[in-house]
C-alpha cells in the first residue's frame, strides 16, 4: 500500500490521532500505527470507485441505511455478500413468510470426508435486515441485476478442510439464569447442525477487547453493548457518517483479531474470491462502477489483501473448482432463536431488534422495499412504486460522489445524544410484563410494576443512560419479579423476550417448498386440516366409513418412520405386521417441523423413494448387522408392501448373519424372525425362500458359535438364551428343511461354561434335549443349596433358569420350585444377604420373563391366606408310589378305563355323534382285552418303546391276553415301570 497523502480526506484526522497516540503512549509505536491504519483502511474503503456498503448482520440501522441509500443511488448492479449458487432461491422469498434461511444441502458426498455428511449450509433472512432490502430492491426493480459474489456452498467445506474446523461461535454470556427451557431449545434447533453463512458478522476476535468494551460500556453482553453505542448513535444518521463509521469498527476489529491463522486465510480467501468475481462481471458486462453497490461485512469491507478494489490485483488468485458433490437447494424456516443460537447472540436481541427496526421507520419516515407479494409483510397504505423517493424530514440529501467528506472527525467528538426518557412506553412495557407474569402463574402486582418501573430508571441511571434500553427493563423485570422457582413454563427474562416482539417464526409457501413436501400435503388434504399451521393438530381417520383415509394413514406412517419424533404422532391405532387398525386418531405438527419435510425433499420426489434409499442405505450400510437387515425388511413389508425390496434384503440377511462372528445381535434376530415368519405363514401360501435359507442357515449358524458362546465372557445369559430360543423354535421347520439334529446335540454337549448363570441354561437346554431328567435337574438344585459355598452365587442360577423360560418355556414349574426351595430351607441369615441380590439379578437380566414366573406361581400357590398352612407343595405331594403297588392297585380296581366308559355311556356316545362313529358299543369282553390284543398284535411297538426308555428285558410268556394294562406290565415290566416312573416325575 502507498503512505496517506496529505491531502486527502482524513488528513486532520490523521494528524489528531497522531497527537492523541504521541500523548498517551508517550511516543510512537504499534498504538499509532493501529490508529493510523484504521483510517487509512476508512479512506481506502472510501476511496473506491465501486462502491462498498458495510453492514452488520441482522442490524436495523444497517437495515435503515441500505434502504435510504438505495433510494438516493438507485443502483444497476448490486453485489451481496452470499454464497453464489443460493442465486436461484432468491425469488422464491415472496412465496414465504419470513424469517427463512436460504439452504443449500448435500446427503450423499463426493470429495469431502464421509463423515461429514450430511452437509448443510443456511443463511438466515429477516425483514430488518441490510441484505433483504437489498434483494427486494433489485428482484421488483426493472433493469436492476442481483449478483450473489461470495464462495460457494461447496468451497465453504473445500476450505475447511485446508486446516482446522472453524470453531463454532459462543453464546453470549449472562443472557440466561438457567438451562433453556425445551420451548427455546427446539425453536432454536430449526437450522440443524447447519453451517452459518456470516454474511455482517462484527464482533471482536479478541477476547480482551470485548471484555474491555462490555465492562467500561457497563453491560453485559456484546449485543446490548451493540445496541447501546453503535445502533442507537447511527440510527438517524446521514449516508456518509454511517459508511464511514462502519468502516472503521471493522478496521478496527480486524486490526486487533488475534493471529488464527486458520480463520483469517478463509476471511482473506472469502475476499479474494468477492472482488474476483466482481471484476469477472465488470469485465463481461462493460458496467460502470459508478453504477455498482458492493454489499458485504463491515469486517471485509476493510480489506488488506492485494486482490482488493476493481483496480486490484489480478491473476494472483484461482478459484478452484468444486467438488462431484450433488447440492440440493431450498428454503426452510427460521427464527429469531435459531438466528441467535447459531450466530451466538444474545437470547432475544434479534427479536429486539426487529422491534428497533419497526421503530426506526415509524421515526425517520423511510419506505422500505418489500418484496411484491411478500407473506406476512404488513400492507402500507400508500402504493409503492418502485424508484420513487418518499418525502422524509430525516432523509438526507445525498452528496455528490466526488464531495465525499471526513464525517468521521465530527462523530468522534460529538457528545452522544441523550434521548429523553419516554414514561409512556416505559409504563406500557411495565404494564405489559406484569401482566403476561401472571399468566404464566407469578403473584405479581400493581406494586411490581411500580417497582420494574422505577428499577428501570435506576439501572439506566447507573449505568450512564438517561433512557432505560430494552436490556435495563429486561434486567428490572428479572429483579423485582422472578422469585425462586419458575412456576410455568417460561421465567421472566423469556417473557420480556416475547413482549419485545417474541420468536418470530418463519414459514415456507406452498409454491417454494420441494415436490415431496407439495405431495405429502397434496396426499393429506382428505383430512382437511391446515397442515401449514404451526402447532399440532388432531387428526380422526375412520377407514371403515371413509375407505379413502386409507391412502392418508399410509402416509401418516411413512412420516413417522422418517421425520423426527412428534411431526406425526399416532394416539389410537397401530400398524404391525399383519395387523391394521380400522380407526385411528393423530397428532400431527409438520408445520413446526417443516424443515425436517423440506429436507426429506433433497432426498427423493416422493415417501417411498425416499424410504426405500433410507432402507438401503440402513442394510447395505457399513455397521448394518443381522438385526439392522431383518429391521429393513420387517419396515419394507409393513410401511411399503414391497414384496420385491423384502426379497431382496432378506438375501442379504443370510449374507450379513453368515458374516457375523458374534451374538450380539442374537435376541433382536429372534424377536424379528419369529414375527416374519407369523407373519408368511398367515398371509402367504408357501414361505418365502429367503427366510426358508435364513432358518436354515441360522441353524447351524447358531449351533455352530453355541459352544463358543458358553464360553465367552463378552456373551451375556440373554443372548445365550436368545439363541437356544432360535435353535428349539426353529428346530421343526429346521429339520423338515434338510436341517440335522445331531448338530445340535453335539454343540450342547461340546458346551462347558464357567458362569452359574449359562450353567443353569445348559442344564435346560439338557432338558429339552432329553439327555437329562427334571428329577436329575431338581437333585442338582438340592445339592446347590446343600453346598455353601454355592449358596452366594445361587441367585445367578436361578437368573439362568429365568432366561431358560424363553427357550424352554415348560421348566416354569421347576424355576418356582427351585426358588420355593430357596425360601423354604435357607436360614434368614444367609437368605436376607441374599435376597437384595436376587431381586436386581431377576429385575436387571430377566424383566420380561419374570411376568412367566409369576403366572406359574400364581397357579401353583393357594390363593388366599388361609389356605396356605394346610397347602402341601406339588412337587412335595407327589411321591413316587412303588411299583409292586401300583400292579396292587391295578389289579383290584381293574381295567380303569373300560369301567370309565361303561358307567357314563352318554358323554361316549356324544363323542361318538360329533367324531361320526356309528360302530355302536362293542362287548365288554372285548373291551376288556382290547389293550392285551393291541400288544399282542404290534409287539415291536412295545420293543420300540422298551429300546428308546433303555429297558433291556425281554418279553414274559403270558397264557392268553389279559386286560390293558396288565399286559404292559406282564410282559414288560421294566419298560412299564419306567413309564410309569416318567409318568409321575411330569
Amino acid at each position: 500500500m502507498s503512505g496517506p497523502d496529505e491531502n486527502s480526506t482524513f488528513a486532520a484526522l490523521r494528524g489528531q490521532l497522531q497527537d492523541a497516540a504521541a500523548t498517551f503512549a508517550g511516543g510512537p509505536d504499534a498504538l499509532e500505527s493501529i490508529l493510523l491504519g484504521m483510517v487509512d483502511d476508512v479512506d481506502r474503503a472510501v476511496g473506491e470507485p465501486l462502491e462498498i456498503f458495510p453492514v452488520c448482520h441482522h442490524s436495523p440501522a444497517s437495515a435503515l441505511a441500505m434502504a435510504r441509500r438505495l433510494r438516493e443511488k438507485q443502483p444497476k448492479v448490486v453485489y451481496l455478500e452470499l454464497c453464489e449458487d443460493l442465486a436461484p432461491l432468491l425469488t422464491e422469498l415472496r412465496n414465504c413468510r419470513l424469517p427463512v434461511a436460504l439452504q443449500a444441502f448435500a446427503g450423499d458426498v463426493d470429495g469431502f470426508p464421509a463423515e461429514w455428511a450430511p452437509l448443510s449450509v443456511v443463511a438466515p433472512i429477516t425483514e430488518a435486515s441490510a441484505e433483504y432490502q437489498a434483494i427486494s430492491y433489485a428482484l421488483d426493480t426493472p433493469g436492476v441485476e442481483l449478483v450473489l459474489v461470495d464462495r460457494s456452498s461447496d468451497h465453504v467445506f473445500q476450505w475447511d478442510t485446508r486446516g482446522e474446523r472453524m470453531p463454532e461461535p459462543a453464546a453470549e454470556g449472562g443472557q440466561s439464569a438457567g438451562a433453556p427451557s425445551a420451548e427455546t431449545e427446539a425453536e432454536a434447533a430449526l437450522h440443524g447442525e447447519a453451517v452459518g453463512v456470516e454474511i455482517g458478522d462484527l464482533r471482536p476476535r479478541f477476547a480482551e477487547l470485548e471484555e474491555h468494551l462490555l465492562r467500561h460500556g457497563k453491560v453485559r453482553h456484546w449485543s446490548e453493548w451493540w445496541h447501546q453505542y453503535v445502533e442507537v448513535p447511527l440510527g438517524n444518521s446521514d449516508h456518509d457518517t454511517y459508511r464511514q463509521v462502519m468502516l472503521l469498527i471493522g478496521s478496527l476489529f480486524r486490526r486487533l483479531a488475534p493471529g488464527e491463522e486458520a480463520r483469517v486465510r478463509v476471511d482473506e480467501d472469502r475476499e479474494r474470491y468477492m472482488w474476483t468475481r466482481m471484476r469477472e462481471h465488470l469485465a463481461a458486462t462493460g458496467t460502470d462502477p459508478a453504477d455498482c453497490l458492493y454489499v458485504c461485512g463491515a469486517f471485509h469491507a476493510a480489506s488488506r489483501v492485494e486482490e482488493f478494489g476493481v483496480h486490484g490485483g489480478t491473476g494472483t488468485f484461482t478459484i478452484s473448482p468444486r467438488t462431484a458433490t450433488t447440492w440440493q437447494y431450498g428454503l426452510i424456516p427460521s427464527s429469531h432463536a435459531a438466528i441467535e443460537a447459531q450466530f451466538g447472540l444474545a437470547a432475544g436481541s434479534v427479536s429486539i431488534a426487529a422491534t428497533e427496526w419497526t421503530k426506526g421507520l415509524k421515526r425517520t419516515r423511510v419506505e422500505p422495499y418489500r418484496l411484491a407479494g411478500q407473506a406476512g409483510a404488513r400492507k402500507s397504505s400508500a402504493k409503492k412504486t418502485t424508484g420513487r423517493k418518499t418525502a422524509a424530514p430525516a432523509v438526507v440529501v445525498p452528496v455528490p460522489e466526488s464531495a465525499s467528506e471526513d464525517r468521521l472527525t465530527g462523530f468522534l467528538r460529538r457528545p452522544p445524544v441523550l434521548d429523553g426518557l419516554d414514561e409512556a412506553e416505559l409504563l406500557g412495557w411495565s404494564v405489559d410484563i406484569v401482566r403476561a407474569a401472571r399468566r404464566n402463574g407469578y403473584l405479581a402486582s400493581t406494586a411490581d410494576a411500580i417497582a420494574v418501573f422505577e428499577t428501570s430508571i435506576l439501572l439506566a441511571g447507573m449505568r450512564d443512560r438517561a433512557k432505560p434500553t430494552p436490556y435495563d427493563f429486561q434486567d428490572a423485570a428479572v429483579t423485582c419479579i422472578e422469585k425462586d422457582r419458575v412456576p410455568g413454563r417460561r421465567d421472566v427474562r423469556r417473557l420480556v423476550e416475547i413482549m419485545m416482539g417474541g420468536d418470530r417464526i418463519g414459514q415456507v409457501g406452498y409454491e417454494s417448498l420441494p415436490p415431496l413436501a407439495r405431495d405429502v400435503y397434496d396426499r393429506l388434504a382428505p383430512l382437511g386440516m391446515k397442515l401449514e399451521q404451526r402447532g399440532v393438530g388432531r387428526a380422526l381417520l375412520d377407514m371403515a366409513s371413509r375407505p379413502e383415509l386409507r391412502a392418508c394413514s399410509d402416509v401418516l406412517w411413512m412420516l413417522r418412520r422418517l421425520m423426527p419424533h412428534g411431526a406425526a404422532r399416532p394416539i389410537m391405532g397401530e400398524r404391525r405386521l399383519g395387523e391394521r387398525s380400522i380407526q385411528e386418531s393423530w397428532d400431527l405438527a409438520l408445520g413446526t417441523h417443516q424443515r425436517a419435510l423440506i429436507e426429506l425433499g433433497y432426498e427423493g420426489v416422493s415417501l417411498e423413494q425416499v424410504l426405500e434409499q433410507r432402507l438401503r442405505r440402513d442394510a447395505y450400510g457399513p455397521q448394518a448387522t443381522t438385526a439392522t437387515v431383518l429391521a429393513a425388511v420387517e419396515d419394507a413389508t409393513l410401511y411399503l408392501g414391497s414384496r420385491r425390496l423384502s426379497d431382496e434384503l432378506g438375501t442379504h440377511a443370510l449374507k450379513v448373519l453368515a458374516a457375523e462372528r458374534s451374538v450380539d445381535g442374537a435376541p433382536e434376530v429372534l424377536r424379528r424372525v419369529r414375527a416374519l415368519l407369523a407373519y408368511y405363514r398367515t398371509s402367504e401360501p408357501v414361505l418365502p425362500a429367503w427366510i426358508e435359507s435364513f432358518v436354515k442357515t441360522g441353524y447351524a449358524h447358531y449351533c455352530t458359535l453355541l459352544p463358543t458362546a458358553f464360553r465367552d465372557e463378552d456373551a451375556t445369559v440373554g443372548q445365550v438364551a436368545a439363541m437356544l430360543g432360535f435353535l428349539f423354535s426353529m428346530e421343526g421347520l429346521a429339520l423338515s428343511l434338510g436341517c440335522d439334529r445331531a448338530q445340535l446335540e453335539l454343540a450342547v454337549a461340546q458346551s462347558h461354561p464357567d458362569d452359574p448363570s449359562k450353567t443353569a441354561l445348559l442344564w435346560a437346554a439338557q432338558v429339552q434335549l432329553g439327555t437329562l431328567s427334571r428329577a436329575e435337574l431338581r437333585a442338582r438344585c438340592d445339592e446347590l443349596l446343600d453346598n455353601p459355598l454355592v449358596v452366594p452365587s445361587y441367585p445367578r442360577y436361578l437368573s439362568g433358569f429365568v432366561h431358560a423360560l424363553g427357550p424352554v418355556p415348560g421348566l416354569a414349574d421347576v424355576v418356582v420350585e427351585a426358588v420355593s426351595n430357596a425360601f423354604g430351607r435357607l436360614p434368614d441369615a444367609v437368605l436376607l444377604p441374599w435376597l437384595p441380590l436376587l431381586i436386581t439379578t431377576l429385575r436387571s437380566d430377566a424383566a420380561e420373563l419374570a411376568p412367566l414366573l409369576v403366572r406359574e406361581a400364581g397357579r401353583i400357590f393357594p390363593g388366599r391366606l388361609a389356605a396356605l398352612d394346610a397347602w402341601v407343595p406339588p412337587w412335595r405331594a407327589q411321591q413316587p408310589v412303588p411299583l409292586a403297588a401300583r400292579r396292587t392297585q391295578s389289579e383290584e380296581h381293574g381295567p380303569q378305563g373300560a369301567a370309565l366308559l361303561t358307567a357314563h355311556p352318554a358323554t361316549c356316545d356324544a363323542v361318538a355323534d360329533l367324531l361320526g362313529c356309528t360302530q355302536g358299543w362293542a362287548q365288554p369282553e372285548a373291551l376288556t382285552a382290547s389293550g392285551a390284543a393291541l400288544l399282542s398284535a404290534h409287539p415291536r411297538t412295545c420293543d420300540a418303546v422298551a429300546d428308546l426308555l433303555g429297558c433291556d428285558d425281554e418279553w414274559t410268556a403270558a397264557a392268553g391276553p389279559s386286560p390293558s394294562g396288565a399286559a404292559l406290565t406282564t410282559r414288560h415290566p421294566a419298560t412299564a415301570g419306567a413309564l410309569e416312573s416318567l409318568l409321575a416325575g411330569t
